[in-house]
């Protein structure tokens, strides 16, 4: 037994011309009564909006400490691997120091110690996330790269009563299970995690 075909085009047009009756579009003339239901076919074959694809950002999800976090990869300019960093004298404990990126020095903050997390020593496993933004370029401490997410907007959740403090400040939501999405313009732009402004002269 063969499978029917449904002709979806000719359903179109017996309701655009139902809507028509219903709605008294036939009694126009003939040209315009024909211009109507083109336009309301034409509308009827359209794929549905979906709203939220306007709303979608794409963050690179890493973990520090065992949580996840993650960041606009609009602000991220590389991944790479932690390499020859050089402790930097006189500077808060959360900037773990600098380390030359293809001939530019380069200032390494250690989120664990910046949002006040349970420290681990430095592993092999750490990477750094170079943040760019105009002329503002910082490194973030990762303990692992979870790959690149698509998160929608307005699903994301505000906060958490468990995100207080320093970390709140730089968060932009929390998105799915429990990615804290974190504001890579305001980390870029905040003058404590500037190096050369935290030297003791």
């Amino acid at each position: 037994m063969q499978a029917r075909t449904i002709d979806w085009e000719a359903i179109r047009r017996r309701l655009a011309v139902a809507s028509a009756v219903i709605s008294g579009g036939l009694d126009h003339g003939p040209e315009e009564t024909r211009r109507i239901l083109e336009a309301r076919a034409r509308a009827a074959a359209r794929p549905p909006v979906t709203p939220d694809d306007a709303e979608r950002i794409e963050v690179l999800a890493f973990s520090v400490a065992g949580e996840t976090y993650g960041v606009e990869t609009r602000h991220v300019r590389e991944v790479c691997e932690l390499k020859d960093l050089t402790a930097v004298p006189c500077t808060p404990p959360f900037v773990a120091g600098v380390m030359n990126l293809r001939g530019r020095i380069l200032a390494i903050v250690d989120l664990r110690k910046f949002f006040e997390l349970p420290a681990r020593g430095l592993t092999e496993l750490n990477r750094v996330i170079v943040l760019r933004g105009g002329d503002d370029e910082l490194g973030l401490l990762a303990d692992t790269i979870d790959g690149v997410r698509p998160v929608t907007v307005s699903d994301m959740q505000e906060g958490l009563p468990t995100l207080t403090g320093i970390r709140e400040r730089f968060l932009k939501g929390i998105a799915g299970r429990m990615l804290a999405v974190l504001d890579g313009a305001r980390l870029l732009g905040d003058a404590d995690l500037k190096v050369d402004e935290q030297v003791t002269r």
